[in-house]
């Protein structure tokens, strides 16, 4: 008789995030995630308490894939390169991960279980943003700014929300010089 490796939370999310990436967050059910890993659905319980505290793990992972993705990314970078690369960086993982990213958590920083990846987040794109000179709620705005912009233009393209023979790449460059311009018109 074969041995089941031991079922952990990890493996749970594991799992809820290849259920994702194959059909969407509506895919994801406790039922769907026990078929996934071979045991029956109460079995999860020991793991996670609900479907919403899986949910929120899901997003915790996520918002830690990007961190990781983001901070690789600007490494040694400043200025200008930096904010590209990771306004780059942040459209691929988008691109690359559709369904997955559409789990992120809109509002981690009010989530007990999020808030700590949430705010390692924000960290990066802060860090990236300082040889700008921003401080405060600028800087605050000016992330804000950032996110709009990749998370609008991504999720579209996503989507298949651009029909037009234009390309895509030239309209998302014009986005970021467009940003750039403005934040050194800032600084």
């Amino acid at each position: 008789m074969a041995v089941r490796p031991r079922l952990t939370t990890a493996k749970v999310v594991d799992a809820a995030l290849e259920l994702i990436d194959e059909q969407g967050v509506e895919g994801l059910t406790l039922a769907a995630v026990a078929a996934r890993t071979g045991v029956a659905t109460p079995s999860l319980y020991k793991h996670v308490a609900s479907l919403a505290e899986l949910r929120g793990h899901v997003g915790v992972r996520v918002l830690e894939e990007m961190t990781d993705r983001f901070t690789r990314t600007v490494l040694g970078l400043s200025g200008d390169a930096a904010v590209e690369a990771l306004m780059h960086a942040y459209r691929s993982y988008v691109r690359e991960s559709p369904k997955r990213y559409a789990a992120m958590p809109m509002d981690p920083l009010h989530d007990e279980l999020q808030q700590a990846a949430g705010v390692k987040l924000i960290e990066v794109m802060l860090a990236t943003l300082r040889s700008y000179g921003l401080e405060g709620s600028d800087a605050i705005h000016a992330t804000r700014r950032l996110r709009v912009i990749v998370h609008g233009f991504a999720s579209i393209e996503s989507g298949g929300g651009f029909g037009l023979p234009e390309g895509l790449d030239d309209t998302y460059d014009q986005l970021v010089r467009m940003y750039l311009t403005d934040l050194r018109g800032q600084s």
